[in-house]
C-alpha cells in the first residue's frame, strides 16, 4: 500500500511539473505575438500615441473605418472587438494606460452591449496567457467566477480555452501567420450578403442601470485626461424594439444616438452590422458633428 502511494504521488507530482513547464512555455510564446490579434498587440506594445482610439464589439470593428480619420491627420486605431462586451474594452483601455499610451479621444460603441456586464468567454480567453504579467488582467478577472483555478492552476487556463489559446494557436504564434484582424487600422470591412439576416428583435432587450465596465471606461477617460466620446451606432429598418435606444439615451444622457444616421437595408450586412459602403456613410457623418474643427 504504501509503494502505491509513493507511485501515486511521483506521478502527481511529474504531472504538476509538465504543467508548470508548459505553462511557461506557452505563456512564454504568447508573450513574443505581436501580429495575431488586437489583444496581444496592446499587451506586447510599449507607449503609443493616438488621436483617436475606437472601442466597442463588432459594431465598433465594423462601423468606424479608422483610415478615414487618418485621411484627415488623426492618428487612429480601430480596436473593436468581434463578439466582444464591454468587460474587454474596459480591460483594453486599462491596458493601453498601463502601457502609457496617450490618446486624446477614445469613441466607445456603447448600445446593444450595455445590456449585460458580463465577459464574453471566447474573447477573454485571450487576455488569459498574461494574467501572471499584468497586474491589471489580474485585477479584472478577480471577480471571475473561477479565477482561482485560472490564476493558481499552472496550465488550467490553456486547457479550459483550448480553441482560443491552447496548442494550435500558440503553434500559429510560432509558425509567425498573420491574420487580417490588425489590416485597415483594425477596421473590417463587410460585404452586402444576399443571405444576410435583416431582422431582429430587441425588445427584451434593456440597457443595466448602471453598467460597470461602461462607468469604468468613463472613469478612465476622465482621469487620464481623455475626450470620451459614447455613440450608439446604426441597425437596420426591421428591428423590432428600437425604443431600446430611446431606454439607453434615459439611461445615460451623454451618449450620443447615432443610430438613425444610416437605415436603408442596402447599406447593411446584417441587421447589426453595416456594409463597407454604409459605415463609410456613417464616419463620414462622425467625422463631420465630432471632428469638424
Amino acid at each position: 500500500m504504501k509503494k502505491f502511494l509513493i507511485y501515486i504521488a511521483k506521478i502527481i507530482a511529474i504531472t504538476f511539473l509538465i504543467a508548470i513547464a508548459l505553462d511557461g512555455l506557452y505563456t512564454y510564446i504568447f508573450l513574443q505575438s505581436q501580429n495575431r490579434g488586437k489583444i496581444e498587440t496592446v499587451v506586447n506594445s510599449t507607449a503609443q500615441k493616438y488621436d483617436v482610439v475606437i472601442l466597442g464589439s463588432s459594431r465598433a470593428n465594423n462601423h468606424f473605418v479608422a483610415p478615414m480619420f487618418e485621411e484627415k491627420g488623426l492618428k487612429t486605431f480601430n480596436y473593436g472587438m468581434s463578439g466582444g462586451h464591454l468587460f474587454e474594452a474596459s480591460l483594453m483601455l486599462k491596458l493601453m494606460v498601463e502601457r502609457k499610451y496617450v490618446i486624446k479621444n477614445i469613441i466607445l460603441e456603447a448600445d446593444l452591449n450595455l445590456s449585460n456586464d458580463r465577459e464574453s468567454e471566447g474573447v477573454a480567453a485571450k487576455f488569459l496567457p498574461y494574467i501572471h504579467n499584468s497586474e491589471v488582467i489580474k485585477n479584472h478577472f478577480e471577480t471571475h467566477d473561477n479565477f482561482n483555478e485560472l490564476y493558481y492552476i499552472p496550465y488550467y487556463r490553456y486547457v479550459k480555452y483550448d480553441s482560443k489559446i491552447g496548442f494550435r494557436e500558440v503553434y500559429k504564434v510560432v509558425r509567425k501567420e498573420t491574420t487580417n484582424t490588425l489590416d485597415n487600422l483594425g477596421y473590417y470591412p463587410l460585404q452586402k450578403h444576399k443571405n444576410g439576416n435583416m431582422k431582429n428583435n430587441i425588445v427584451n432587450l434593456n440597457p443595466l442601470p448602471h453598467n460597470k465596465y461602461y462607468e469604468e471606461i468613463k472613469s478612465i477617460c476622465k482621469a487620464n485626461n481623455i475626450n470620451f466620446i459614447a455613440i450608439m451606432t446604426p441597425m437596420c429598418e426591421n428591428v423590432v424594439g428600437m425604443n431600446y435606444f430611446d431606454k439607453v439615451k434615459k439611461a445615460y444622457p451623454e451618449i450620443h444616438n447615432c443610430e438613425n444616421v444610416v437605415v436603408e437595408d442596402k447599406y447593411f450586412s446584417s441587421c447589426g452590422h453595416m456594409t463597407d459602403e454604409g459605415a463609410k456613410l456613417f464616419t463620414a457623418r462622425i467625422l463631420k458633428d465630432f471632428f469638424k474643427k
